[in-house]
């Protein structure tokens, strides 16, 4: 069996917990100072039913606490928008994450 991509686990974590109707898990990592293939920088959109009724605070904390091992393991910067499905407009554009200020690059 193949080793699971960084990606692919938090996408499968976060599929489990929070039972998205959307989720997008994108691997920004070659912005940064990192080497090649690295997997230590993403942007994750998604949209859950469990944030119906919580402010953003707490959204983000169920996102945290489903990805705790790898935030302290391989995951260096994560880039959140959490949704609750009556507040998702899909047409309204790209989530753009900040720019890179750390590292060599700074």
């Amino acid at each position: 069996m193949m080793k699971q991509s960084m990606a692919e686990r938090v996408e499968s974590k976060l599929r489990a917990a929070l039972t998205p109707t959307h989720l997008e898990v994108i691997n920004e990592s070659h912005q940064h100072s990192v080497g090649p293939g690295a997997e230590s920088h993403f942007k994750v959109i998604v949209v859950s039913p469990l944030f119906e009724g919580k402010n953003l605070i707490e959204q983000q904390r169920l996102v945290y606490s489903t990805l705790a091992d790898e935030l302290k393991q391989a995951i260096h910067a994560l880039t959140l928008k959490t949704i609750a499905p009556s507040k998702w407009q899909p047409e309204s554009g790209s989530y753009e994450s900040p720019a890179c200020r750390g590292g060599s690059k700074a």
